[in-house]
């Protein structure tokens, strides 16, 4: 199976085709670009698509993150993601970033539990654990930085993420998701979980001012 991944819920926007027969990226773009993932999605697509020699009618699922992380973000790629499904008439999955990040982590930590924990700003994570197996251990969650403290006071297996270090001993490491991470898991995934959805976790960061309105034509 041909997977259209894509990826525009954190600082990066990439795009891949992944083959699940093969289990291998096909060809693959992208950046970290923090702002205009809009703008760029599209021209990262394309080079992915030249890069695997594969046109879009070759496509037979689109797997796109969907959170937690950048509201426009998120809600670029998952329109993107649902508008190619549409058109190409296949399915579309989403991928958590906590799940993509736990795939990663535990590839590189073999039979350990993990957990991921990522800054949210505003002295909260976001967090989640997942078993050495992936299964999920506890629901995707925002906390406060003082309750995450408290619940990975006595955790034993790997802590990975922006927000490592501000609830563990352990270093901090990237948010950034490996797209064929997320293309592997989007293969694998249950289409029938319906079309992708945000994971935001909680409000918007960016609030109308107070007493600010826009006048009506």
């Amino acid at each position: 199976m041909i997977v259209l991944a894509l990826d525009t819920a954190g600082t990066g926007c990439f795009a891949a085709l992944y083959d699940s027969a093969e289990d291998r990226v096909l060809g693959s773009a992208g950046a970290d670009i923090g702002r205009g993932h809009a703008e760029q999605l599209m021209a990262f697509i394309d080079e992915a698509l030249a890069a695997s020699s594969r046109a879009l009618a070759d496509v037979e699922r689109v797997a796109v993150t969907i959170g937690p992380g950048s509201f426009t973000g998120i809600r670029v790629g998952v329109a993107a993601a649902r508008g190619f499904a549409l058109s190409l008439g296949v399915p579309a999955v989403g991928v958590s970033r906590l799940a993509a990040l736990a795939a990663a982590a535990a590839r590189d930590n073999p039979g350990r539990p993990i957990a991921v924990v990522m800054d949210a700003k505003r002295d909260e994570v976001y967090a989640q654990m997942f078993s050495a197996g992936l299964a999920e251990l506890t629901p995707p969650e925002a906390l406060e930085i003082a309750d995450a403290v408290t619940r990975f006071r006595d955790y034993d297996g790997i802590v990975c993420g922006s927000g490592a270090s501000l609830v563990s001993a352990m270093p901090n490491g990237s948010d950034l998701t490996e797209i064929g991470v997320v293309a592997k898991l989007g293969a694998y995934a249950d289409p029938a979980q319906g079309k992708p959805k945000p994971l935001y976790l909680r409000g918007p960061d960016v609030k109308p001012q107070a007493g600010f309105a826009v006048a009506r034509a």
